[in-house]
């Protein structure tokens, strides 16, 4: 796979490269990254043809959007494709965010003195967007997807989407979004409202197939590009060892052992067990990108391999025998089913 193929958004004049840069890891997620290293990263992404960048304010509380500007501020702007997020806000003297906890450690290391704060208002989605070109230091963002709004469907729907609508309707972004771990709610967002994009982590991925039920059709209907993140799902399926992290936690046996099935299958077909989940959901026709997040330039440079590995198509077909991918579950390479 080219990683710099570009595939459109939706209706818009936006179009992402099939391989994008997520940035959570340029913000500490898991562990903290030096600047000096994470410019690295990014330059490293743009030189290997990568034009879409992922970004939030929640990552690194703000550590990853200003590297992320630093980053692009070196290119010619038109070229990128910038996504950031809203619902969110950093605000100082904020109690700790409990769910950015595992066992009392932070997912996210030398973060500022801040807290995120949910806030999914109308009048919320300005001042976010507001302070994130603050931070980025650049004057657009293409696209912007609604956060996590897992408890606050109506508030995002009234408010968030609503400011997003607007801003879209006045071109001072291209794209509305919403970025989720679940496919459940991205759905009933699709059926009540205009969205041209979706971000879902972790829920088309090797191991975990649940977008497909009706999130991914229903897209593939509407028109509704879908970008893929947490395509190792927070590190498993880059390396299934007992400890292997699985939604950002420690994984469970039966995950473990299902991890460890699909490496055996790849291993069969000599195809490295990245390589199969990082271009896997590229299979659907809805699934406009996928995103790595990387912490360092040789983490870049592999995962550039992986995406242009050769993979056989014997091995999506054992897949399927062997149930750990479905039936109808579209892979690269194969004819659309009629």
């Amino acid at each position: 796979m080219n990683p710099a193929e570009r595939a459109q958004i939706g209706k818009t004049r936006l179009a992402v490269t099939r391989l994008g840069l997520g940035t959570a890891p340029l913000g500490g997620l898991f562990e903290a990254v030096d600047e000096a290293r994470a410019y690295a990263v990014g330059e490293r992404a743009f030189n290997a043809g990568i034009r879409s960048f992922d970004t939030a304010p929640l990552y690194g509380y703000g550590t990853a959007e200003r590297r992320v500007g630093h980053i692009l501020r070196q290119h010619p702007r038109r070229d990128v494709v910038l996504a950031s997020k809203v619902g969110r806000l950093l605000r100082a003297g904020a109690p700790p965010d409990e769910t950015q906890y595992y066992h009392g450690e932070p997912f996210y290391k030398d973060t500022p003195p801040l807290n995120p704060v949910f806030d999914f208002s109308y009048d919320g989605v300005m001042r976010s967007l507001e302070e994130s070109l603050d931070r980025l230091g650049l004057d657009r963002i293409d696209m912007l997807h609604i956060h996590d709004p897992d408890a606050h469907f109506e508030e995002a729907l009234a408010g968030a989407y609503r400011a997003l609508d607007r801003l879209r309707s006045e071109g001072t972004i291209g794209a509305v979004g919403a970025g989720m771990n679940q496919a459940e709610m991205l759905v009933r967002f699709a059926h009540d409202a205009n969205f041209d994009c979706f971000l879902l982590a972790g829920r088309y991925t090797l191991l975990d197939q649940v977008g497909l039920v009706e999130l991914l059709p229903l897209c593939a209907t509407k028109n509704i590009s879908v970008v893929i993140g947490g395509v190792y799902n927070s590190g498993i399926l880059a390396n299934p060892h007992p400890g292997a992290t699985y939604n950002y936690i420690p994984a469970d046996a039966a995950v473990l052992r299902k991890a460890q099935r699909l490496e055996a299958v790849c291993a069969r077909h000599e195809v490295p067990l990245k390589a199969a989940a990082l271009q896997f959901p590229l299979g659907h026709p809805a699934v406009a990108s996928v995103l790595i997040g990387c912490r360092s330039v040789a983490e870049i440079d592999e995962n550039l391999r992986m995406f242009r590995h050769d993979i056989p198509r014997a091995l999506w077909d054992e897949l399927r025998t062997e149930h750990l991918i479905p039936e109808d579950a579209p892979v690269p390479g194969e004819q659309p089913k009629q």
